[in-house]
């Protein structure tokens, strides 16, 4: 028996890297899959159906249960109709992991209103959309669920030339906190991770050694998606490789003004304590 056995599962972005890393290790623990993916090069451009319907293939090929859908979670009608696939296709929807992604590189000074705007819309937007979607559909079959988010340390620690998927993906890494508190009533974990795995998306990037492959990542998504995972949520993790952690914030012991409010020189006076 698989750990995902008898539960239906939506994997954004689909078509290549840790999304079909992800795909075909959920449909091997019994899941069945809907592989969407726009299709789109890494920039965004030129939406197609090869990708996806070559992840449908190997799924297929090995035994699983699948179908693509070709739909951008970058709109509320895009998402609504990744969902129906979904239902239309396996009756339900149990997991949903929203890895969709795009880059659009530039530094702040040369970033111009559209490079802002696409990625916010496809990784922001889209993850709210799908999330928004997905946990609808979880809510009205009243059995929990199960949402993996992906953030990136470009977001919760900053990288040059990425303003638009750092402020994207730190986004995430709120919008996952927030969506966990409010679907604890409804038994749906959301969670985020911080991946780190040479794909297309990275392949520039010399940081990223070539033995982090993005199948390396997938064993985490599937133990958050699994029963293993059921208590988990509103949690931020890293994998790199062989290693996993999590990233928390941290709050000072702060410090109290000397008298009923601080002065810019107290606070310049006492920054160490504050910051300590």
């Amino acid at each position: 028996m698989g750990l995902l056995d008898g539960k239906v599962a939506i994997v954004t972005g689909a078509g290549g890297g840790l999304g079909r890393c992800h795909a075909l290790a959920f449909a091997k623990e019994g899941a069945r899959v809907v592989v969407n993916d726009y299709g789109v090069a890494r920039d965004g451009t030129g939406p197609g159906t090869t990708m996806g319907d070559g992840v449908v293939k190997e799924i297929r090929a090995d035994g699983g249960e699948t179908v693509a859908n070709y739909d951008s979670v970058a709109t509320m009608a895009g998402a609504q109709a990744i969902v129906q696939t979904a239902v239309n296709a396996f009756g339900r929807v149990d997991i949903l992991v929203n890895n969709a992604g795009i880059l659009r590189d530039k530094t702040l000074l040369k970033m111009d209103e559209a490079m802002w705007d696409t990625v916010i819309a496809v990784h922001l937007k889209g993850t709210f959309a799908v999330t928004q979607a997905a946990a609808r559909r979880m809510v009205e079959q009243n059995q929990g669920g199960r949402i993996i988010n992906t953030s990136s340390a470009s977001g919760l620690i900053g990288n040059f030339g990425q303003a638009n998927y750092g402020a994207a993906k730190a986004g995430i890494a709120g919008f996952t906190r927030v969506a966990a508190i409010e679907f604890a009533k409804h038994g749906i974990t959301v969670n985020a991770i911080v991946p780190v795995a040479k794909t297309r998306m990275t392949e520039g990037i010399s940081a990223v050694p070539d033995e982090f492959g993005p199948e390396k990542v997938s064993p985490f998504v599937v133990f958050l998606a699994s029963d293993l995972g059921k208590d988990v949520t509103g949690r931020v993790f890293g994998i790199r490789g062989r290693e996993i952690l999590e990233y928390k914030y941290k709050i000072t012991d702060g410090a109290r003004a000397t008298g009923d409010a601080w002065t810019a020189q107290e606070i310049a006076d006492r920054f160490k304590e504050i910051t300590r």
